[in-house]
């Protein structure tokens, strides 16, 4: 067989060429902006024209800064496809976080939303490499407080609508993200040509398969893990792209899933939530039975929440799994052949395990002394993976290379189960599980069982140092607005009885509005540690 690079301009070829009139809608305030694949490749053919022409060399970091639109999927395109890097900055990262990686990749130029200005104006004398701002913007002129300032139509201004995107070695780099850092400086992960270009094709498999037929909109951000690889899936797949636009609310989502038809979503489950909240409160506004799958990753997926979109909304929620390190999806739940006459909770028990092995990968789990553990639905170990679309190292961080693997498998940090059909359930993280009396309890597990308490919205579990038993389980839990007054500590404590072992049972649940999340929409435990644990002194 021939020796052929697999390259990300292999995506955007089979676009335009099967696909040319499929529409690409973005939410662009009260209006939505419409145009075909044709059309974009166009405008991707601008862009690199202009990144030559502005001396932005093969190789060079190039810094977005921006939210999911059109003008951020023209930039996945032509940054990579011409041999540059795209650097996908997150912009829910601390101020000095943001700093730190865009010195640490070395950016020399920058692509940020003109509504993201006023946040990131501040931050531009401590960078040290970017020499040029380009500001996503309908506008051809830009007055912000950033040097050497254009706006994005005036950069492609002039530019030839076509483009011959070379080749190149697969292995080179395509993508920079940075982790969420819920230890330490946040870590550089690089994604090749070659790993997308299979992580593409093990999503376009199973569950995770779309078509020209579906409508799709990736709400995960498109600075976080490639938004899951959803843009370049879904245009590899001809499907047409909703996209969310600038800072969109539950109720944004929950009109453009309405409107457009969406047929496949993917979002964390505080997304989902946020969803299902709206359209309880404006049922009459709302008909979902065009959608075909809904994806939640990110954090585990309970099953109240996957029941509640059934049984309401007639919507099937799936989970899914993954991680920076690894492209990032790893795993994905769906119901094997032979659970199809499930009925009821057994229903839902499925659905709430994390996930099967998506094609192309492997695993293993191990325990303290990294032995391999049994496959037996009870045995817990941390999760091992390896495969084309994991990483061998992190970016410029040898010290942090070398703890992250296992004889050559990348430690998740994550503890879990496989059960005899090989279903994969996360138990915990490594630092997130609560010794109690030298026995374990799993925060993940805890977190689980009290959300699915009807009038649970949310619940973590942090452990708070005991003097006799060393760690005890600490909640923090939101009520339905309309039920705070009847969910109290000991309604809780006598639903977990009946439910888990009672050394697991908390000794404290603080009632709050609201549960801090990280930048990636994860339930900020390292926030909640500090705060509670201070508290508690």
């Amino acid at each position: 067989m021939k020796d052929f690079p697999l390259l990300l301009k292999s995506v955007l070829y089979r676009a335009t060429t099967v696909f040319s009139d499929q529409e690409i809608v973005t939410k662009t305030g009260a209006k939505m902006k419409r145009y075909t694949y044709l059309e974009m490749a166009a405008r991707i053919a601008q862009l690199a024209h202009a990144l030559d022409e502005w001396g932005i060399e093969p190789g060079t970091h190039v810094a977005s800064f921006a939210w999911n639109h059109h003008r951020h999927l023209e930039l996945y395109f032509a940054v990579p496809c011409s041999g540059r890097v795209l650097h996908t900055v997150n912009i829910r990262l601390s101020a000095e976080q943001i700093v730190h990686t865009i010195n640490h990749a070395r950016d020399k130029i920058l692509f940020i939303d003109e509504d993201l200005v006023p946040l990131f104006a501040p931050l531009a004398a401590n960078l040290h490499t970017v020499e040029r701002y380009v500001i996503l913007t309908d506008s051809l002129t830009v007055d912000v407080p950033l040097p050497n300032a254009i706006s994005y139509e005036a950069f492609l201004q002039g530019h030839a609508t076509t483009y011959e995107f070379p080749d190149f070695d697969e292995h080179t780099p395509a993508i920079l993200g940075y982790t969420s850092a819920t230890t330490g400086e946040p870590k550089g992960v690089i994604y090749s040509h070659r790993g997308l270009y299979l992580h593409c094709l093990s999503c376009m498999t199973g569950m995770l398969a779309v078509d020209e037929r579906d409508v799709t909109m990736p709400i995960v951000p498109m600075f976080h893990v490639n938004a899951w690889g959803r843009p370049y899936t879904e245009i590899w797949a001809g499907a047409k792209l909703v996209m969310p636009g600038v800072r969109p609310t539950p109720a944004d989502l929950a009109d453009l899933i309405q409107q457009q038809k969406v047929t496949f979503s993917a979002g964390v489950p505080t997304v989902w939530m946020g969803v299902l909240e709206h359209v309880r409160a404006h049922r009459e506004d709302y008909d979902f039975s065009h959608v075909r799958l809904l994806l939640s990753g990110g954090a585990a997926l309970s099953q109240s929440l996957t029941k509640a979109y059934q049984e309401e909304l007639g919507v099937t929620l799936f989970q899914g799994y993954g991680q920076t390190e690894t492209s990032p999806v790893s795993f994905v739940n769906y119901p094997k052949k032979r659970y199809a006459a499930l009925q009821g909770d057994e229903v839902y028990d499925i659905r709430a395990k994390t996930g099967l092995l998506v094609p192309g990968l492997e695993m293993k789990l191990v325990d303290e002394a990294g032995n391999t553990v049994p496959h037996d639905g009870v045995t817990r170990g941390e999760l091992l993976l390896r495969g084309p679309w994991v990483i061998d190292s992190y970016y410029q961080a040898p010290e942090e290379t070398k703890a992250a693997f296992l004889d050559g498998w990348f430690r998740t940090g994550d503890i879990a189960t496989v059960d005899e059909d090989g279903y994969m359930q996360i138990v915990d993280r490594t630092k997130d599980l609560i010794k109690s009396g030298g026995e374990w309890i799993s925060s993940v597990d805890l977190e689980n069982v009290l959300m699915s308490h009807p009038d649970v919205v949310e619940a973590a579990v942090i452990g708070v140092p005991d003097e006799k038993w060393q760690e005890r389980p600490l909640a923090c839990v939101v009520v339905r607005a309309d039920k705070r007054e009847h969910v109290t500590s000991e309604v809780l404590r006598a639903y977990l009885v009946e439910k888990v072992a009672k050394f697991w049972v908390p000794d404290t649940f603080v009632f709050v509005d609201e549960i801090p999340k990280t930048s990636v929409g994860k339930f900020a435990k390292k926030q909640l540690r500090a705060q509670y644990r201070s508290d508690l002194h």
